[in-house]
C-alpha cells in the first residue's frame, strides 16, 4: 500500500530534500506540492502532510491537514510550550497524530540527550548556537528543546547559576539556561553546550555540515507518522537510544 504524503513548504531546501527523499522511498508517494502562494486545499486527501514552512505559518498548514484527516510531520521551528500544549489538547480524542522534530539530525538528538544527562550533574549551564543567515526564528528549535529538556532532568535541582541576565548580551533565558544565536553565512548549524563546575567544564557539540545529515532521521520520521496519533515532540522519541532518559 502506498503512502500519499503532501509537502507544504515544497520549494524550500528543506522541502526539496523531503520530495527528493519520499519519491526515493519505496511505499510514499508525493501527491501535493505546495508553495506560498498554492491553496491549503491542495493537501487534502493525502495521508501524511509534512509541514516545512515558517513558524507564523506553520499552525495554520497544521490544523488544515489534521481537519482534512492527515497525520502531520512538522519540521518548522517555532512550536513553543504553549503552542505544543494546545495541539497535544486537541489531539487527546483524535484519530490522527502529528509528529515535530526540531532536528532531523540523528548526532543532534544524541548530542541533546547527552547534555540532558550532564544537566543534573552542573550549576553553570549556557548554550551557543549557529544557523545560516537566512534563518528566520530564534533561538533555534533545537536549542530550545535542549534547554527545555534540560530543565525537566533538572527539575528537582532549580534553576541554573546564570549571572547577569537583565543584560541583553548574556543571550535569552529559556529553562532558565541562557541562549545565544549566531546567524552567520556560511554556517549550516552548529549547538555547542557548555557546562561549569568545579575546576573544570565539559562542552557537548554538535555540527551539521550538510543537509544529508537529515536524511536518517527524516526517513524515520515518515514512517513514524504513518501511524501516529496523539503528539510526538522529538526524533529521541522515535529511536531507541538504550538508556533510561531522565
Amino acid at each position: 500500500m502506498v503512502t500519499s504524503v503532501a509537502v507544504v513548504g515544497a520549494n524550500g531546501t528543506m522541502g526539496r530534500l523531503f520530495t527528493r527523499l519520499i519519491d526515493e522511498a519505496p511505499g510514499f508517494e508525493v501527491t501535493a506540492r505546495l508553495g506560498s502562494s498554492s491553496a491549503l486545499t491542495e493537501m487534502d486527501g493525502a495521508d501524511i502532510v509534512v509541514d516545512v514552512t515558517a513558524p507564523a505559518v506553520s499552525p495554520h498548514v497544521v490544523e488544515h491537514a489534521l481537519n482534512s484527516g492527515a497525520n502531520v510531520l512538522v519540521g518548522t521551528s517555532g512550536w513553543s510550550q504553549e503552542r505544543l500544549s494546545a495541539l497535544r489538547t486537541r489531539l487527546a480524542d483524535a484519530d490522527n497524530g502529528a509528529i515535530i522534530i526540531p532536528n532531523f539530525s540523528l548526532g543532534s538528538v544524541l548530542g541533546t540527550t547527552l547534555a540532558t544527562i550532564a544537566g543534573r550533574f552542573f550549576d553553570s549551564i549556557e548554550i551557543v548556537e549557529a544557523h545560516r543567515a537566512a534563518k528566520v526564528d530564534s533561538p533555534s528549535g533545537t536549542a530550545v528543546r535542549t534547554a527545555e529538556l534540560i530543565g525537566q532532568a533538572r527539575a528537582g535541582l532549580g534553576p541554573v547559576e546564570a549571572p547577569h541576565v537583565d543584560q541583553r548580551a548574556r543571550g535569552q533565558q529559556v529553562s532558565s539556561i541562557p541562549i545565544h544565536s549566531l546567524r552567520l553565512a556560511g554556517v549550516v548549524a552548529r549547538q555547542e553546550v557548555t557546562f561549569g563546575g568545579t575546576g573544570e567544564t565539559l562542552t557537548i557539540t554538535h555540527n551539521t555540515v550538510d543537509g544529508s545529515s537529515y536524511e536518517k532521521g527524516i526517513l524515520l520520521a515518515l514512517e513514524a507518522a504513518r501511524t501516529a496519533t496523539g503528539l510526538t515532540v522529538g526524533l529521541e522519541n522515535l529511536m531507541d537510544l538504550g538508556i533510561t532518559r531522565a
